[in-house]
Parts: C-alpha cells; structure tokens; sequence
C-alpha cells in the first residue's frame, strides 16, 4: 500500500477588515477539516484581513508580525491537531508590507513565503517578495507556496521543483479574467494543472468566494496531481466549500520519468537558458 497524505483546500469568504471574525472562521473550518483526516490544509490570500484595502493605511492598521494573534491562533491549532497549515495573511515587517503566506507545522511555524509578483494595486501596498522560493522539508512532504499571480510565472514553478517540492500550496484570490464567462475552466485552474504536470508536482490552491468592494472573486479552488488532472474541484464558484484529495507523495517522483527516455526536470537544457530560469537552484532533485 502506498502512504497517502490527505490534502484539503479550505474556500471560504473572508469580511474585509474583521479580523477576529476571519481567523475564527478559518479555524472552524481547519478543525472540520482535521476531523475528516487533512493533515495539509491550505486556506486563502490574505485570508485573515480581507484583500481590497482602501489604501495603504487600512491594510497597515490591519496587519500583524509573525508572532500576532493570526499565527497564534493557527499554531496552537496544527499543534493540537498535529497539522500543516499554508495560510495566507498580511504580514507587517517593522514599517514593510507584505502579501504573505505561514507555513505552519505541529511544533510551530516553519516560515514565510512572501508575494514575489504582485498584482494591480497590490504594488501600491505591498512591497515585492524578498525571501524567494523556499521550500520546507516537513514531516508529511517538501512543501513550497506560492501566492495568486506568482502562478502565472513558470519560473517560479520550476524553482520549487528544483528545489524538491513535491506539494506547492497555492493562497489565491482569484478574480475574473477577460473572455471566462462560458469556458469550463478558470484560466488559473488551466494554469495550476499545467504546473503540475510540467513539474511534476502536487498543487493545491485554495481561493475565496464573494464580492469585496465591488471586486468578484471567482472560487474555484483545486488540487491537481503530479499528472496535471484534477484530484478535487473546482470547487464552485460562489459558495465556501473544502476540498480533499488523498495523495500519494511518491508520485511527485516516480511521475517525472514520462518513458524510458524522457524525465521532467532532467531533460532540462540548462546550458542554454539556465540564467533565465535560476540557475542558482540547486538541480538535485531529479
């Protein structure tokens, strides 16, 4: 029998500014999704304040360190349910601003990744990413994360697979893009699977639903496998919804060697666009 990791992807409609309401939500819905045996749980961007900020004194006001009451509250939660939890939250850094994802593990919080490519009026509030593409080393996996528009990058994809992601946790707030209305799938759900196909990796991005300040956000959420197809979801497009997925965390490996001749990662030409692609990772996860 092969071991299996169950993997949830929370949505849910976070309330722009109420704070203790979001993070309480969140963690009864984190509870419930223990209860059905998740033991990674991804939640949404900027999952505890809310995402349209009407300027960059909302969101400061808004905004904790790493040691505030947001992570508190999810640490002391993956402890008592002996969870890994990728949650997304804003994140404040002495007088910086950061679009940020925890990453949380049973004995505490593991790290931070931040936004790298911000979307819209984001550049207004956040500054840009500064901590690159880290990827955890946990006890159920190799863990990376990425943020909404990151996924629209290929090199940032690429940069957790070389560094031996094998789940990368997606926070997003996905809003319409132009010419969706009548096509089966979301440009980003098109995007993920792709991703993970190409890379050979599990992704599970987990979106929120609703309207903030006139802004319509699309739901949605998936977890795609090694392959690219969709293990759950898309989640609908209007109503909170968890979604589950068991996966096999071998299979982000054994997957990336298509046929007798063909390897994912290997088959790379990093002697032609090696500086293109980040050359400074470590290629060792073939």
């Amino acid at each position: 029998m092969k071991p299996t990791l169950t993997v949830a992807c929370i949505q849910f409609e976070p309330k722009i500014g109420d704070v203790a309401r979001n993070v309480e939500e969140s963690a009864a819905r984190i509870e419930e999704a223990a209860d059905h045996d998740a033991k990674l749980i991804v939640l949404p961007e900027l999952c505890n304040t809310g995402y349209v900020f009407d300027g960059r004194g909302e969101a400061l006001a808004l905004a904790e360190e790493t040691d505030g009451p947001t992570i508190a509250r999810w640490t002391a939660l993956a402890a008592d349910r002996d969870l890994h939890i990728v949650a997304g939250f804003c994140e404040k850094d002495g007088d910086a601003l950061y679009n940020s994802a925890a990453i949380i593990a049973p004995d505490g919080l593991l790290g931070i990744y931040r936004k790298t490519h911000l979307w819209d009026e984001e550049a207004v509030i956040f500054e840009r990413g500064d901590l690159g593409f880290p990827v955890f080393r946990t006890a159920v996996g190799r863990i990376g994360a990425l943020i909404c528009y990151d996924c629209w990058f290929p090199e940032a994809w690429r940069l957790l697979a070389l560094q031996g992601a094998e789940v990368a946790c997606v926070p997003t707030n996905w809003v319409p893009m132009p010419n969706s209305e009548h096509q089966p799938l979301a440009m980003s759900n098109i995007l993920c699977m792709g991703a993970a196909h190409a890379n050979s990796i599990f992704v599970a991005a987990a979106d929120r639903v609703g309207t903030e300040r006139q802004q319509p956000f699309i739901g949605q959420s998936i977890i795609a496998g090694p392959d690219g197809w969709l293990m759950a979801g898309p989640a609908s497009k209007t109503d909170p919804e968890t979604l589950y997925a068991a996966c096999d965390i071998g299979a982000a490996r054994r997957s990336r060697t298509l046929n007798a001749f063909n390897q994912v990662l290997r088959d790379r030409r990093a002697d032609l666009y090696g500086e293109m692609l980040g050359s400074d990772a470590e290629p060792s996860w073939y």
